[in-house]
């Protein structure tokens, strides 16, 4: 490896070092109580060698956000290299955006629950490239296939994407955030879940 090699490395390391320390302290301390100054305090550096890295907190905050995302949506193109029959396939996401967001609940927290703006107005999200509206055009296009082989009926793609995430992302909450209940298994929850996608919007 030659000293570019390295040096790049080096600057991968340090920025991923940075995020993890960003994304614990968002969750300690919230949107409001993060700053810059606690962040560098937390590395043992300056913070002006992370605005080197990052331009603010809502930097910190997206690219967090991108890294679950970048996660999720390797797993998505995986799932689709193996010709899996659409049902199949979305039960499958649904599946694993669950398991990565258990896996992750302090991620998941951070991402959902510290900015509800971190991708800008409502209307900006489809206007910039991002590893988010990646996994949502997959979720998009898996749905429209199944529309298309009978399996879900007809309607709006784009409602009932976000109907099905909103679904997974209560399941998910409640399971991360209930401390007090006796929960079922997680996986039982999905796989209910699922029958009642299927059976309440099938054909």
């Amino acid at each position: 490896m030659g000293f570019k090699e390295r040096r790049q490395k080096h600057k991968d390391e340090f920025k991923a070092e940075i995020l993890d320390a960003a994304l614990t302290l968002f969750a300690q301390e919230g949107y409001a109580g993060f700053s810059m100054r606690k962040l560098a305090a937390r590395i043992e550096h300056s913070a002006t060698t992370i605005y080197l890295y990052f331009r603010d907190k809502d930097d910190l905050l997206f690219h967090i956000c991108e890294n679950f995302y970048a996660a999720l949506l390797n797993n998505q193109q995986e799932m689709l290299k193996s010709g899996t029959a659409p049902q199949q396939m979305l039960s499958e996401l649904l599946r694993q955006y669950v398991r990565h967001s258990l896996a992750n609940p302090e991620q998941y927290k951070v991402v959902f629950f510290t900015n509800p703006q971190t991708y800008g107005q409502p209307e900006e999200f489809f206007q910039r490239e991002t590893m988010s509206l990646s996994c949502w055009r997959i979720i998009c296009d898996v749905i429209e296939a199944c529309m298309q082989t009978g399996v879900l009926r007809r309607m709006d793609v784009g409602t009932l994407a976000v109907v099905l995430w909103s679904t997974v992302h209560g399941l998910v909450s409640s399971l991360i955030f209930t401390k007090d209940f006796p929960m079922p298994d997680a996986d039982v929850m999905t796989e209910v879940m699922l029958e009642g996608i299927f059976q309440g919007y099938g054909q």
